[in-house]
């Protein structure tokens, strides 16, 4: 943990936990292969759906696959499931940690994050407006998301 945040390394990409969001990082030659040059994806876990998850195998990967409102995700099995932006594989030896950050998530998936008061459908807004900088939501999704958040 650094900072407060967890970091589970995966086979070609690891996942940052917050407090309140997932960060999906890329590197190496097998994340430039399959993801190409796309970046950290940040996903706010207020918006996370379900969590696909995928054993590791003697002789295959395992997976973990994040579905969040607005969102797309590959739904081919371990086979898409390399190529999408939204999962992260890992090893047999890193399933136990990976088995951990889903037991963290499952437990908070469509619950609100815990605000200190101050905050409002403002913030949401310029999260989500982040979101759509970053490239990790795409207008489309931006906008069902806005209008969720305002209640149209």
């Amino acid at each position: 943990m650094i900072d407060g945040v967890e970091i589970f390394k995966g086979h070609g990409g690891s996942i940052e936990l917050s407090g309140a969001s997932i960060t999906i990082k890329r590197k190496g030659v097998l994340a430039f292969m399959t993801q190409g040059l796309k970046g950290d994806k940040e996903i706010p876990i207020s918006l996370l759906t379900a969590i696909q998850f995928k054993a590791a195998g003697i002789f295959t990967n395992g997976y973990i696959q994040f579905s969040f409102q607005g969102g797309s995700e590959a739904k081919g099995g371990a086979i898409q499931a390399a190529s999408d932006e939204n999962t992260v594989l890992f090893t047999k030896d890193q399933q136990p940690a990976f088995d951990i950050l889903r037991e963290k998530l499952q437990s908070r998936i469509g619950k609100p994050v815990p605000s200190n008061g101050q905050g409002s459908y403002l913030d949401d807004l310029e999260r989500l407006a982040a979101l759509r900088s970053s490239g990790a939501l795409t207008e489309d999704e931006f906008q069902i998301k806005k209008r969720q958040i305002l209640g149209l």
